[in-house]
């Protein structure tokens, strides 16, 4: 039976699938795989292609939309991925999360007009692209809440009065202030995190691991 090796007969790799966000944070991860050994040179190409692999470092690489990313990876299309602590907390899928990478920083909060005050005697109406992240924030709280699922636009919902508040990523705070809102409370923050297969933690462990180690200094020399 022919042994699985690269030129010279050593043995090759173990080809590990790698889910990257589409978009700046997809870019700037793949600039740590690069960075940390990984990289795939085709992946810089001006092409149409949708799988890119480099069999000499053991990776193959393929974008997908942000949202999509824990999908693919848990389902087992993808070994490893990149998705945001927001995403991974509203879909909450079983894989493993490995390594927060520290990249796309920014945090789920609570905003609402300047002028507005919760009196607490009528259900609140909260508009938002993160319906279950709403609903067990507001239920730590024991407070009703009426959720009304957005997918663009959010800052318009309470200044048009189609909600009290919004439950919805800041980055700098820009939007609302321009918009006369302003952050209630913070949920918690953000941050891209590396996650795993847990079928492939199983029967990948040496690739995956060594993987993890390389990003991680990839982290710490940033930092």
């Amino acid at each position: 039976m022919p042994r699985n090796t690269t030129t010279g007969g050593a043995p090759a790799p173990q080809m590990l699938s790698v889910a990257l966000p589409k978009g700046r944070l997809g870019e700037k991860v793949y600039g740590m795989f690069e960075a940390a050994g990984y990289g795939c040179p085709a992946i810089r190409e001006n092409s149409r292609r949708l799988i890119f692999e480099n069999p000499a470092a053991g990776v193959r690489y393929f974008w997908v939309k942000p949202s999509d990313v824990p999908i693919y990876v848990e389902r087992g299309a993808a070994d490893i991925g990149v998705a945001g602590k927001d995403i991974l907390l509203e879909y909450n899928p079983e894989v493993y999360e490995l390594l927060d990478l520290g990249l796309g920083r920014c945090r789920m909060a609570v905003a609402a007009r300047q002028d507005f005050h919760d009196s607490g005697e009528r259900t609140l109406r909260v508009a938002t692209k993160f319906p279950e992240i709403a609903r067990q924030h507001y239920a730590a709280r024991c407070r009703d809440i009426d959720v009304i699922k957005l997918n663009g636009s959010i800052e318009l919902a309470p200044i048009l009065g189609l909600s009290d508040v919004i439950v919805d990523i800041v980055e700098t705070g820009t939007t609302l202030r321009e918009n006369n809102l302003v952050v209630l409370e913070e949920i918690f923050p953000i941050s891209a995190r590396l996650i795993v297969n847990q079928s492939a933690f199983r029967f990948k462990t040496a690739g995956i691991e060594a993987v993890a180690e390389k990003m991680k200094e990839q982290v710490e020399t940033d930092d």
